[in-house]
C-alpha cells in the first residue's frame, strides 16, 4: 500500500494513517479489521451493533456512574426532601429507570460498541441496592425474591438503555448499496 493512504474507522469515521498501530483507531479505540479482507454491505450491517470485547475502563466508568446515580436518587434525595421516601418496593421501582438512564448514558458516550459493561456494573450495584432496600424497609411490601426479580428486570432495562445509547451514538443506518 502507498504510505500516504489512510483507513477510515468503521465506528467513528476517523481517518487513521496506515499502518494502524495495534489495529485500533487513534480517535475512538475501536478495532480495525485486516485491510485485505473486505466485508459485503450486508456483513457490515450485521456487524454494526455487535460488542467487540470487554473494556475494563468503561466497566469502571459504568460502575461509578451506576453507583452515583443510585445513591443520589435512592439515598441522598430522601435525606434532603423527606417527602421522597424511596424504600422497599418504591425504591426498586425507581432503581429500574435509574439503571436504564445510566446504561443509556454509557452507551451514548463510550467509544465503539460497549453495552455489556453497563449491565455488569448494574449487576454489581443491584446486589447491595436490593439487600439494603429489603433490609431497611419499614413496611414489608414485597417478599425477598421479588427484589431479585426486579433487579433482573433492572439489568434488562440497563441492556436496553445501553443498546439505545449506542444506536443514538452511531446514527442511522445508511441503506445505500455499495458497488
Amino acid at each position: 500500500m502507498p504510505p500516504n493512504r489512510s483507513v477510515i474507522c468503521p465506528s467513528c469515521g476517523f481517518k487513521n494513517p496506515v499502518p494502524v498501530p495495534k489495529s485500533r483507531c487513534a480517535s475512538c479505540g475501536a478495532k480495525i479489521e485486516d485491510l485485505r479482507r473486505t466485508m459485503s454491505h450486508q456483513e457490515e450491517l450485521a456487524r454494526r451493533y455487535q460488542q467487540e470485547g470487554f473494556s475494563v475502563r468503561w466497566f469502571l466508568i459504568s460502575i461509578v456512574t451506576m453507583a452515583v446515580l443510585t445513591i443520589l436518587f435512592l439515598y441522598v434525595v430522601p435525606e434532603f426532601i423527606p417527602v421522597f421516601d424511596f424504600e422497599g418496593q418504591v425504591g426498586m421501582m425507581l432503581a429500574i429507570p435509574i439503571w436504564f438512564v445510566g446504561g443509556f448514558l454509557i452507551g451514548l458516550i463510550s467509544p465503539g460498541r460497549t453495552f455489556i459493561e453497563p449491565v455488569v456494573a448494574a449487576f454489581i450495584v443491584a446486589m447491595p441496592t436490593a439487600v439494603l432496600l429489603f433490609k431497611y424497609q419499614t413496611v414489608s411490601t414485597m417478599p425477598a425474591f421479588m427484589y431479585v426479580l426486579m433487579s433482573a428486570l433492572g439489568l434488562l432495562f440497563t441492556l436496553v438503555g445501553a443498546y439505545a445509547g449506542e444506536r443514538v451514538q452511531m446514527g442511522p443506518v445508511s441503506h445505500d448499496s455499495k458497488p
